[in-house]
């Protein structure tokens, strides 16, 4: 049986989808508008990152953002390593929103 390769466009829009849809408001809005500004500039590597840590639960992300906007000492809960750079793009990402009252 033929595998059915996902096209660039088609993963940018299913990523796109998984980061406004969460299940938990807060996580909606910090992935959601990075989705919309910063998913397209991601690379193949990154976006892989990404979908990995889209699969974690939100109560999860939600710590392990948050532990890292503001003074960035607050514990990560046990943040996976290899999810550590993603998280602190994502994290800075929304404490620029937040600085700008978006």
């Amino acid at each position: 049986m033929a595998e059915t390769l996902e096209t660039p466009a088609n993963r940018l829009k299913r990523l796109h989808m998984r980061s406004w849809r969460r299940g938990m408001k807060e996580m909606d809005l910090i992935l959601g508008h990075f989705a919309d500004e910063c998913l397209a500039d991601l690379s193949a590597a990154d976006l892989d990152l990404y979908e990995r840590m889209l699969a974690e639960n939100d109560q999860d992300l939600y710590l392990w953002v948050t532990a890292r906007i503001g003074e960035g000492d607050g514990p990560d809960r046990g943040a996976p390593d290899l999810l550590a750079a993603m998280l602190d793009r994502v994290a800075a990402h929304a404490a620029g929103r937040f600085a700008q009252g978006r």
